[in-house]
């Protein structure tokens, strides 16, 4: 499905993180593929992929990168995305229900100006 260029709309909106971990199956791939393909289907703005250096999480084992002394096994990853409350919202319900490990947090935040260029990136189809 290809969507057009959407802009957030400048005022409240929220900032959502979901902390998982790399190595996470789910249903048909690891966990942080099908969310991050749930929130592209939905048309989400925009949404990020991070793998940070190292992590631990509730079970409190250390998991470090390639240059840190543990193994780089079930290392952490983050996806952020910004968009409406209403939006926000409205995709919830459905994220909670991907996720089988991990966590979900959103925070207020305000989108002062959200801005997109109409050339196509490199690369990218026309």
């Amino acid at each position: 499905m290809k969507f057009g260029l959407r802009m957030l709309p400048t005022g409240l909106a929220k900032k959502v993180t979901i902390h998982l971990n790399e190595d996470t199956a789910a249903k048909l791939d690891f966990l942080y593929t099908e969310i991050f393909s749930f929130l592209y289907k939905r048309g989400v703005a925009g949404a990020s992929l991070l793998r940070p250096a190292a992590g631990f999480g509730s079970h409190h084992r250390l998991h470090l990168g390639d240059h840190g002394y543990l193994a780089a096994e079930h290392m952490p990853v983050r996806i952020e995305f910004i968009e409406s409350p209403e939006r926000v919202d409205a995709l919830m319900p459905a994220l909670c229900e991907l996720l089988s490990d991990g966590l979900i947090e959103a925070h207020d935040t305000i989108v002062y100006k959200s801005a997109v260029s109409s050339a196509p990136e490199p690369g990218t189809p026309a």
